[in-house]
């Protein structure tokens, strides 16, 4: 995928990660400590790049696996992963949509989300599920700006990843995709 997108006179590019992205992905994973500590209560740690690689929930396809990268002029700053056609068909499970704190609430992830969306949609993709940490105020906030609807807490699992002591709830979300939307 490679959506190439403006932030005022910044450069915005959506792209696939890859294998030579992983010492910068690495780095927005030790600048996104706030969100380490948030949802497993752990700094993140360096085979937490590979992780993302084979973190899949239950029941899903390797293949469906999208591994994405947000840079701005050039450099990484975010990072999104995704399940498409998981859990249905014409679903798509995002598992993962991380901007780095320095270019948070800057309209970043309010340009990048609805781009994707519409992406989606074009492609006949109805749904997409997501979660959020419970407490994670930024990831609850942003999914409903964006117009997910949220179900109860529950224990994150159903991923091919053992669970670290301290992870949190998440609280599952999900929205209905319009061709016309976003």
């Amino acid at each position: 995928m490679l959506l190439d997108l403006a932030l005022g006179d910044r450069k915005v590019q959506i792209r696939d990660l890859e294998p030579a992205d992983e010492q910068d992905v690495l780095a927005l994973f030790d600048g996104t400590e706030d969100w380490f500590r948030a949802t497993t209560n752990q700094p993140a740690a360096p085979g937490d790049v590979q992780s993302l690689y084979y973190a899949l929930p239950e029941g899903a396809a390797f293949q469906d696996k999208a591994l994405i990268v947000i840079t701005v002029d050039g450099r990484i700053v975010g990072v999104i992963d995704a399940v498409l056609r998981y859990p249905t068909p014409d679903g798509c499970s995002l598992g993962l949509f991380l901007i780095h704190p320095a270019y948070r609430r800057q309209g970043l992830g309010r340009l990048v989300a609805p781009a994707l969306l519409r992406e989606l949609a074009a492609q006949d993709y109805t749904q997409v599920v997501a979660s959020a940490v419970e407490g994670w105020q930024p990831g609850t906030g942003f999914l409903a700006e964006l117009g997910f609807s949220f179900e109860g807490p529950r224990t994150p699992g159903n991923a091919n990843r053992n669970l670290g002591p301290g992870e949190h709830p998440v609280i599952p979300a999900r929205l209905r995709l319009d061709a016309t939307a976003h």
